[in-house]
């Protein structure tokens, strides 16, 4: 069966780049290569789902499986994936099952996860940006948190409610750029949104996945929004920003 990045892509979750191998997972044999196939010998066994005809380990297998091995904010944005897709209203006990199985490897990785995945945060960039947050030493931000101005309802990615900061991570894939007058829409909507906002809260501030990944962008963005760090910086943890070396 497809396991892995390989499943991952069948099953229509986040990935990180372009994996380097196809996997394929035998419980019960061995670990063996050809090529750019890559088949895993395990002796835990895995939930099955069927594919478009393809055999693949489960959301939540693949999701605990990815998690050993993935940098740790591609991990948290792969359970928070999960959990939205799983419709899990708290956190995803990755943690829970790795440790249940004879696989060893990664479980502080999956401790670390499972105490932050939160269903709420919606995209890939928003978890990033959650894990890259906590270690430049900020406030965790509240998720999705909504506000009544002026007879609309507007919703933000993250407020920091103690500051009255508000923060958006950009996601241009929602953005129609085939559609010139809807973007167009779209974008003076948003500057009428973000100034609505501006008018009764604090801070607010944009930011993209170039921003997260380069953190130190990020960080210089939120200080000029007024965002002061709590705690010390974890330049260990920013360093796993680097690279995924799962990935060409």
């Amino acid at each position: 069966m497809f396991c892995l990045e390989s499943a991952a892509v069948l099953l229509g979750m986040p990935i990180f780049g372009e994996p380097r191998d196809v996997h394929l997972l035998d419980v019960g044999g061995t670990t063996w290569r050809q090529g750019d196939v890559l088949v895993h010998g395990s002796s835990d066994a895995r939930d099955i789902s069927t594919i478009e005809g393809h055999a693949v380990t489960s959301i939540t297998d693949t999701t605990v499986d990815l998690c050993r091995v993935l940098p740790p904010a591609s991990a948290l944005a792969l359970a928070d994936a999960a959990a939205r897709r799983l419709a899990i209203g708290g956190t995803l006990p990755v943690a829970d099952m790795g440790r249940s199985q004879a696989n060893r490897r990664g479980v502080r990785r999956l401790d670390w996860v499972q105490e932050r995945t939160n269903a709420l945060a919606e995209s890939p960039g928003e978890s990033l940006s959650r894990a890259v947050i906590e270690w430049l030493g900020y406030e965790a931000p509240e998720l999705q948190v909504e506000f009544s101005y002026e007879g609309h309802r507007d919703r933000t990615d993250f407020y920091w409610r103690r500051q009255r900061v508000l923060g958006e991570a950009d996601g241009y894939g929602k953005y129609d750029a085939a559609d010139v007058e809807a973007a167009k829409l779209h974008f003076i909507r948003e500057k009428q949104r973000e100034d609505r906002l501006r008018r009764y809260e604090g801070g607010f501030v944009r930011w993209d996945w170039g921003d997260a990944m380069q953190w130190r962008r990020l960080d210089r963005k939120l200080a000029a929004a007024g965002l002061v760090p709590v705690r010390s910086r974890e330049p260990a943890m920013l360093a796993t920003l680097s690279q995924n070396p799962r990935s060409v």
